[in-house]
């Protein structure tokens, strides 16, 4: 099985194919994965479910997930009408990106869906030029240097606030 992708540059949308097939109206049908950056698609309850039961931000509430995807820039992964992933950018477009969120359900995982959703977002026009891009991990990060993401170059420049246990308390 060989996985394709191609892209509409039209619709910002993304097919994704992992059918064996030399036509390459097949490798793009609907019945594919598809990308896309319409946040009209997005489904805010999946992503909800999913996010509220990650490491990186359990108990998450949904109006802070609604929040968090209305002012951030958003890809999702579909097969068909469902919702199968998700990656987003919080940036101010111009000079500065933070990479988060990024996950597939794990029926789906192992087929290429999370490189091409965050090089679907690593391409969107809003997020050219931009001095830097970040983002914190603590499993991906093959994933991620494929893309050029590197280890801090000066940590000890860095700082952050942080409140884990923010969705407990709050």
């Amino acid at each position: 099985m060989s996985a394709n992708s191609c892209r509409t540059p039209t619709t910002g949308i993304v097919y994704w194919s992992l059918t064996p097939t030399s036509s390459p109206a097949a490798q793009c049908s609907p019945m594919s994965y598809e990308i896309s950056t319409d946040p009209l698609r997005l489904d805010v309850e999946a992503i909800h479910a999913f996010l509220t039961r990650s490491y990186w931000s359990a108990g998450i509430p949904k109006a802070t997930v609604a929040r968090a995807i209305e002012h951030s820039l958003c890809a999702g992964v579909y097969l068909g009408s469902d919702q199968v992933g998700f990656a987003r950018v919080i940036t101010d477009r111009a000079s500065f990106g933070y990479l988060a969120d990024v996950y597939i359900l794990e029926a789906h995982r192992g087929r290429g869906l999370s490189k091409e959703v965050v090089a679907t977002l690593l391409a969107h026009p809003d997020l050219q030029g931009l001095r830097r891009l970040l983002l914190a991990t603590r499993d991906a990060q093959d994933l991620y240097s494929k893309f050029g993401f590197k280890q801090l170059a000066a940590p000890h420049r860095m700082m952050e606030l942080h409140n884990p246990d923010v969705y407990r308390n709050g």
